[in-house]
């Protein structure tokens, strides 16, 4: 039984000795899951169509870094605006395009787009993807994008109404940069000097184009184009009644002559030229103000935020130039890593810092890289501006009717003659425009 005993326990050290001394097994790692492609569209080709515009141009020498980085390659095609438009109404309506992403503008197209279904609602994107920071878009810019909670489009280009002055012939009247409404027709009165042909103020006088431009002036009278929760058309109200008289006063009287026919292009040149003491209008066309190959003025003009009016400083902050997705793509995952990657705080950095291109990321406003192209005047007003009301038409799908709808109201109070009349006959084709849209 001993003997027995014995041979047990000696069976047992044995063992143990022997496990003591065995190798370590070498441990089986976890399987992972498969590592997510670092180009999960390589080798895909978008279609991307835009406009003959500075951000299409200061895009364009960049798009060889997101190819490189994404693997996809970009095929960018680029229009006139109304090209652009009538290209992307063509091949939507036909419901068989190709086009991937497209640039757009909000405040004239994006309504009726969204009424036919056209875009990609892009806050399944913004809203999921918390590295983008969609926060850092200016409200303003983005609510410029929205209709009826549909983000259409991404805001590339941003624009505020500014008041462009001639410092040199301020300083020789003693004048100081006008404040408000009042402010400015008296320094129009003292600086304008018809036989010289010199005039105390220009602005757009043309029908439909004036209308932008006569926003801020009707929003600092308290007035609007139409309610926005009734939508009772509101063109004839006496807020609306003295913004259309103080406008029309001010290019009759201190205008150049022929105001009724200049858009944009004809009124800057007025400016450019050395024939105007102020001029208001977009922050956007300040290179055609200030560059000494374009102005002959440009080391004389001052940048000064809008003049404030009965109600106060209430200009706009519009978007002028949104970046889209085709609901038509079948590349719509492709087609947000371009918009994406186009709208990122780096890429909006070298856009408006590198070519001047007015971006609506807050963050790159407070870079001073994103501000270093642009005089320090004009940013202070433009930042002045960032509060401002997010559109300059009225919010409707027939924008261009609209437009026309009003600007007859804006002509009549230039050329003299009787803008109530004339503001009740255009309140009542607005409301029926109005009453359609329903």
């Amino acid at each position: 039984m001993k003997t027995r005993t014995l041979v047990v326990t000696l069976i047992v050290v044995l063992a143990v000795l022997v496990a003591a001394c065995a190798p370590t097994p070498t441990p089986v790692p976890p399987t992972k899951a498969p590592a997510a492609p670092a180009q999960p569209f390589k080798g895909t080709t978008l279609r991307v169509v835009g406009a003959n515009h500075p951000w299409a141009e200061a895009i364009k020498p960049l798009l060889p870094e997101f190819e490189a980085k994404t693997g996809m390659k970009i095929n960018l095609e680029l229009y006139g605006e109304d090209q652009l438009n009538q290209k992307l109404t063509t091949e939507f309506t036909a419901g068989n395009s190709d086009i991937d992403a497209f640039m757009q503008r909000p405040l004239q197209e994006a309504r009726v787009m969204a009424k036919n279904k056209w875009y990609v609602d892009l806050n399944k994107y913004v809203k999921t993807d918390p590295a983008y920071d969609f926060a850092d878009f200016m409200p303003g810019a983005v609510g410029t994008e929205t209709v009826d909670g549909v983000l259409t489009g991404i805001p590339i280009v941003t624009e505020q109404q500014v008041l462009y002055y001639r410092k040199d012939l301020f300083e020789k009247a003693g004048l100081k940069v006008p404040k408000t409404f009042d402010e400015l027709k008296a320094a129009a009165e003292k600086l304008t000097d018809k036989k010289n042909e010199i005039y105390g103020f220009v602005a757009r006088g043309q029908r439909s184009p004036a209308v932008t431009q006569f926003s801020s002036y009707l929003y600092s009278f308290g007035g609007d184009w139409f309610d926005l929760n009734t939508r009772k058309a509101t063109l004839d109200t006496p807020e609306a009644i003295a913004a259309f008289k103080f406008y029309g006063d001010m290019l009759r009287n201190y205008g150049p002559p022929g105001v009724t026919n200049m858009s944009w292009p004809q009124a800057v040149a007025v400016f450019a030229q050395g024939k105007a003491a102020m001029y208001t209008d977009a922050n956007s066309i300040y290179p055609n103000l200030l560059d000494p190959a374009k102005s002959a003025v440009a080391d004389k003009t001052g940048v000064a935020v809008f003049p404030a009016g009965p109600k106060g400083q209430i200009m706009y902050n519009v978007t002028s130039w949104g970046l889209a997705i085709a609901a038509q793509s079948k590349k719509q995952d492709a087609a947000w890593e371009f918009v994406k990657w186009a709208t990122s705080k780096e890429t909006m950095l070298k856009t408006q810092g590198e070519s001047a291109v007015p971006g609506s990321r807050t963050s790159v406003w407070n870079d001073p890289k994103g501000k270093a192209k642009f005089p320090a005047d004009w940013v202070e007003a433009t930042a002045a501006s960032a509060k401002g009301r997010g559109y300059d038409r009225p919010l409707v799908v027939q924008v261009t009717n609209a437009r026309d709808i009003i600007g007859t109201v804006i002509v009549t109070a230039i050329e003299g003659g009787n803008v109530e009349e004339a503001a009740k006959k255009a309140n009542a084709e607005f409301q029926k425009l109005l009453d359609g849209e329903k």
